[in-house]
């Protein structure tokens, strides 16, 4: 038996080497003199670290390391520095290696890296996510180095492409954070080809039977497309050959994800996906004809192919906020099918393709510094001391996804925003005091409202009066976060003044009514008033919502509490059941077996009903709340509260009915609704609650709130309804 470990261990470590000298060969086009020394150096120093370290598949965790430095050198072209960080990531947080150690060793930029990704440990305070904590943390390294944030990118790529051995909870709650935080981050930073496969990999987990459906769809149709592409190209590729441009002309399949993005945008299903590849047309031109021979290839295609007018987007001209650009077109095939077709040059396509890092690489010949005003406003929202972290997510997570438009001044300077930008998100952009006292604007010469939303291209003047102030409802306006935070400290800093003089105020009363002026006497008030701390106290009392008759009543209340001994504060029964749940990895919550054992409720965004893959939610005041996993909501509590999450499935039971949608579309036809209605109440003895109708030129549309036991019961259900004559379609939709 023993001969046998050993062989493994031998096998083993010739694996490791392996694995190690082909990332050398990864990284040799980067490597300068004395670098191959450091890589060794920290492949040792991991090898040592981690030596009695397995990952959840039984492989030695080294393959992890070298695996994150491999997709660092290879698919995002860092240099020797990130592969050191990539292979040291987890040294300080899993073994006795402390910062100090690397930075002896390494120097001080190393340690630095490695520090940014280091998850902090230790405890906040509960209404923060330790998730949210780290992601600030590092994006506070951002800001110096953005390496910290593509190395994590790779770490998360390779923890996404191994995770088959985790358990569900876990494979759920990494893959809600990846989609709703390292993707957009991979867009933002213009890692394509990581960003759709971060979505194609979350997808796999959270919605699992839509994704085999859609790959296999795509499978059973390969060979017919490459057919359709090879047509599409040939003459595409013959004249731009002709016309003296060199050009590599190919089609490139769109990731599962998009495919699923576009069915549930358009609500069609896959067969009317029309746009399933598209046409990437590579040109290798000199940098001062660029723009040239992308034109020109844009000719050549157009000439070929008619192209739909509403569907061209010139990022030659004016480059996305992170760097990427391209021509994009869509054109009408041969056989009658839209087909996207992407014109760039090499430099233009390494830059999609690796993002950032090569960004860098061509800075010398470019002068877009979108990336540097990206990180530039990434600094400003750091640098707001009073963010909660959670708050921070948000913000960020909007900025970072949304598409740019382009807004020019008065005086003609360009100002990127982002989609869905309002005149007062544009005031704040200029200067935090025009924000403050903006009371509205002239777009294009007319006037509009602070909540006008801006359009591309719009010229925008802002009228201001120094009488205005931020207000509350300002934060509903507002999408960015350069506005957002400024308008919560300047309303903070109002609720300081307030809370001031409320204070006074308040320290009169008591004195009058021989109460002792003492922080805890002031949380016991709070506590009676039902406020969350003791600034809204003063506040209220300021604002005259607390009186002296509301502070006696306050004092009998308190007589009478003394004659009964202490309560407890009402949020503490989230703790206990939590710790009543919490108690092993095993305990699963059932739901709708006796209502009475545990307070939980049916969230009303996804109406769960029982076989939906569910999970219970822990909330502050509403006990536990049941989430269907793919909630729209999910991805965002997942990722941010996972320590609230607690497992829940279905407990067999045939009397309890739930509430959901159905919503029907078909031909109208002399009594399909009558039809309807007798699939669903004679045969099916369902209850409805509600319908609604609308009939349009022929077409019918109708949703109907109905009372089912279960998913089966549903799907039956809708089987039926689909045979209806007339009805062409049938969708669950969430409430």
């Amino acid at each position: 038996m023993k001969t046998e470990l050993v062989i493994d261990l031998e096998a083993e470590k010739q694996e490791i080497l392996k694995r190690y000298r082909t990332l050398l060969r990864a990284s040799k086009s980067t490597l300068q003199k004395g670098d191959k020394k450091e890589i060794r150096k920290a492949f040792d120093m991991a090898l040592e670290s981690h030596k009695d370290m397995r990952r959840k598949s039984g492989e030695p965790y080294i393959y992890h390391p070298i695996a994150v430095a491999q997709i660092a050198a290879e698919e995002i072209g860092l240099g020797t520095t990130s592969i050191v960080c990539a292979l040291l990531h987890d040294v300080v947080e899993d073994t006795d290696i402390t910062l100090e150690d690397i930075e002896r060793e390494f120097g001080k930029k190393t340690a630095k890296i490695i520090d940014g990704l280091t998850k902090i440990s230790g405890v906040f305070d509960t209404n923060s996510s330790l998730q949210a904590e780290n992601f600030r943390k590092m994006l506070l390294t951002l800001a110096d180095d953005v390496r910290v944030i593509l190395i994590k990118l790779a770490d998360r790529l390779h923890n996404m492409r191994t995770m088959d051995f985790m358990p569900r909870h876990k494979q759920l709650k990494i893959a809600s954070e990846t989609i709703y935080l390292y993707a957009p981050l991979a867009h933002r930073l213009g890692l394509y080809a990581i960003k759709s496969e971060l979505e194609d990999l979350s997808m796999k987990y959270l919605e699992p039977e839509t994704y085999k459906f859609i790959a296999k769809k795509l499978n059973e149709k390969k060979a017919e497309r490459n057919m359709f592409i090879k047509k599409f190209v040939e003459p595409i590729d013959e004249i731009v050959h002709e016309q003296g441009l060199d050009a590599d002309v190919y089609g490139r399949p769109k990731s599962i994800h998009s495919i699923w993005n576009k069915m549930k945008k358009k609500n069609i299903p896959f067969e009317e996906v029309y746009d399933l590849f598209a046409i990437r047309i590579i040109l290798d031109s000199a940098y001062e004809n660029e723009k040239a021979d992308c034109w020109k290839a844009y000719s050549i295609v157009t000439d070929l192919y008619r192209p739909n007018p509403d569907r061209l987007r010139d990022w030659v001209s004016s480059p996305k906020g992170n760097g990427y650009e391209s021509l994009h077109t869509t054109v009408m095939g041969p056989r009658g099918q839209w087909v996207e077709v992407q014109i760039r040059t090499q430099r233009m396509n390494e830059i999609a393709e690796k993002g950032f890092a090569a960004h860098w690489k061509y800075k010398e010949s470019s002068n877009d510094n979108g990336l540097d005003q990206w990180i530039q406003k990434v600094r400003e929202m750091l640098n707001n001391p009073e963010a909660n972290a959670l708050d921070f997510l948000d913000d960020f997570k909007m900025n970072l996804f949304s598409d740019e438009i382009f807004i020019f001044t008065p005086k003609g300077a360009l100002i990127q925003l982002p989609l869905g930008a309002t005149a007062l998100d544009f005031a704040f952009e200029i200067h935090t005091g025009v924000g403050a006292t903006c009371i509205g604007a002239k777009v294009n010469h007319k006037l509009v409202p602070i909540s006008y939303k801006l359009q591309n291209g719009d010229q925008v003047e802002i009228i201001t009066s120094n009488k205005q102030t931020p207000k509350e409802d300002w934060l509903n306006v507002v999408v960015t976060a350069k506005a957002k935070s400024k308008i919560k400290s300047s309303l903070k800093e109002e609720k300081r003044k307030i809370a001031e003089t409320g204070k006074e105020i308040l320290e009169r009363k008591l004195k009058s009514l021989k109460i002792t002026y003492n922080t805890d006497n002031l949380q016991k008030i709070s506590y009676f008033f039902k406020l969350p701390s003791t600034q809204e106290l003063f506040v209220n009392v300021a604002l005259g919502k607390i009186e002296l008759k509301d502070i006696k009543e306050y004092l009998s209340s308190e007589k009478e509490v003394e004659t009964r001994g202490p309560e407890r504060p009402e949020n503490l029964t989230v703790d206990m059941v939590k710790t009543k749940m919490k108690g092993t990895e095993n305990d699963i919550l059932l739901i709708g077996e006796d209502l009475q054992k545990i307070d939980y409720t049916l969230a009303a965004c996804c109406n769960p009903i029982p076989g939906d893959d569910v999970f219970g939610f822990v909330t502050v005041s509403e006990g536990i709340k049941i989430h269907r996993t793919n909630c729209p909501n999910a991805t965002q509590l997942m990722s941010n509260y996972g320590y609230r999450v607690v497992k829940a499935k279905w407990n067999k039971q045939q009397e309890l009915t739930f509430l959901t949608g159905l919503r029907i579309v078909g031909i109208d036809d002399v009594g399909l609704i009558n039809n309807i209605t007798r699939v669903i109440s004679t045969d099916f003895k369902v209850n409805m609650r509600s319908i609604t109708v609308d009939t349009n030129e022929g077409i019918f549309d109708g949703s109907i709130m109905i009372f089912v036991n279960d998913t089966e019961h549903l799907e039956n259900l809708i089987k039926n309804l689909l045979e209806v004559r007339g009805v062409t379609g049938v969708t669950r939709f969430d409430a």
